[in-house]
C-alpha cells in the first residue's frame, strides 16, 4: 500500500458499541494517521456507536441479520456496501456473528476481531469474561486477532494481560477489559498501518 494511501476501515458492531465508540473518538482526535474510518456497521438503537459516528461526519448503516433469509444473504449485503466504499479493513467490535467463507475470502486477512481472552484460553465464548471468573485464573486479558475458519483462532496480532484480584467480580474486573480495550484497539490498527499485514 502507498504511504500517501489512507487505509479505509468498516467496524461492525451488534450491541451498544463502547469499544466501537472509544476507536472512534480515537480517530477523530488524530491519533491515527494513516487510516480514516469509512463506515460504521449496526444493528441494535440506541447505537452509541453509530451516534458519535454520525456526529464526526462518519457514514453509518444499519443492517439487522434477521431481515434477511439467511446468514449468507446477509453477509452478501455487507460484502456489496464495503466494496462500494472501497474498504481495506474490517474490525470487529462487539459484533456477534460468525464471518462466512464468502466474506473471509472477500478481505483475505483483513478482518480483525478482539476477544476478552488471552489466547488460547476461553475461546468461543461470550462470557469469557466471567468464565475467568468461575475457572478462578489469577490472569486473564484481551486479544485482538485477524480471524480465520475457525471460531477465535487465526493469526494473533495483540495481547493484554489483566490481572484478577481475589475479591474481583464481573462488576469491578469489566471496566479493565473497556480502559484496556481502547488501548489494544489502536495498538492493534498501528500495526497495520505499519505493516499493512497481508499474510
Amino acid at each position: 500500500m502507498q504511504s500517501d494511501k489512507k487505509i479505509n476501515w468498516a467496524i461492525l458492531v451488534t450491541g451498544w458499541g463502547r469499544n466501537a465508540r472509544d476507536t472512534i473518538e480515537a480517530f477523530h482526535n488524530g491519533k491515527l494517521k494513516k487510516s480514516i474510518i469509512k463506515l460504521v456497521v449496526y444493528e441494535e438503537e440506541p447505537c452509541g456507536a453509530k451516534e458519535l459516528a454520525e456526529n464526526y461526519g462518519v457514514e453509518t448503516l444499519k443492517l439487522i441479520r434477521q431481515d434477511f433469509s439467511n446468514s449468507i444473504s446477509y453477509q452478501n449485503k455487507l460484502i456489496q456496501e464495503m466494496n462500494k466504499r472501497k474498504i481495506d479493513y474490517v474490525f470487529l467490535l462487539n459484533y456477534k456473528y460468525i464471518i462466512k467463507e464468502k466474506m473471509l475470502n472477500a478481505f483475505p486477512n483483513r478482518i480483525i476481531n478482539i476477544h476478552p481472552s488471552l489466547f488460547p484460553s476461553f475461546l468461543a465464548t461470550k462470557t469469557a469474561i466471567q468464565d475467568a471468573l468461575d475457572y478462578g485464573v489469577k490472569l486473564t486479558g484481551i486479544t485482538t486477532h485477524i480471524i480465520d475458519d475457525k471460531i477465535d483462532e487465526g493469526i494473533i496480532l495483540c495481547q493484554k494481560v489483566i490481572k484478577i484480584r481475589d475479591n474481583d467480580t464481573f462488576e469491578t474486573l469489566y471496566p479493565k477489559f473497556a480502559k484496556e480495550g481502547k488501548k489494544i484497539i489502536l495498538k492493534t490498527i498501528r500495526i497495520i498501518e505499519k505493516q499493512d499485514y497481508n499474510i
